[in-house]
């Protein structure tokens, strides 16, 4: 399988492991030692500023919510728009960081967009591949549109576009307009 990094993974409505039911994931790493990936679409009721109390060297005033990336503990983590503090790029002009001193310095300033993750999503060789063929997770390219997305229905959003998309592929359709009454 071709390497899922920049992509998003949907799960799929029969999926009921808890941890999982209706998120959409962000896949940072996935090659043949595993994948990582950070669930966007689980903000918890923390901000970042009340983090930073017990975890940052100096204040924040922060208010965005910390994110719940996954069930896998390790180090935060975080999915930003500031180059200067890149240690991975995902996408073009969208990074990754977890070393302290590069979140430490996102987390205060306020040109960029960026979500702080605690916990991520991860899989030993070959088990997510194995997840995907049996219809657990829908894949779809990843956008900065669905990364810093705003609303609760991010995972109604990306599943209405993959399955557009679906349709469009299977149906071999050039343009499908937003209102079906122009066809």
């Amino acid at each position: 399988m071709e390497s899922l990094e920049a992509h998003l993974l949907v799960a799929s409505p029969e999926l009921l492991d808890s941890n999982f039911v209706r998120t959409v994931i962000l896949m940072v790493q996935h090659n043949e030692q595993g994948a990582l990936g950070l669930v966007l679409n689980r903000p918890t009721s923390k901000l970042v500023k009340e983090l930073w109390q017990e975890v940052g060297q100096s204040p924040c005033e922060s208010e965005e919510p910390v994110h719940l990336g996954g069930p896998v503990s390790g180090p935060l983590m975080s999915v930003h728009t500031d180059e200067s503090l890149a240690e991975i790029e995902i996408l073009p002009g969208i990074f990754f960081a977890a070393r302290k001193p590069n979140l430490d310095e996102l987390v205060r300033q306020h040109e960029n967009a960026y979500k702080v993750f605690i916990g991520h999503a991860g899989w030993a060789p070959g088990q997510l591949e194995n997840e995907i063929a049996a219809g657990g997770w829908l894949v779809a390219p990843a956008t900065a549109e669905f990364l810093f997305y705003e609303g609760d229905d991010l995972w109604d959003e990306v599943s209405r576009q993959i399955n557009a998309s679906t349709l469009q592929s299977m149906l071999n359709i050039k343009h499908v307009p937003e209102d079906p009454s122009m066809n």
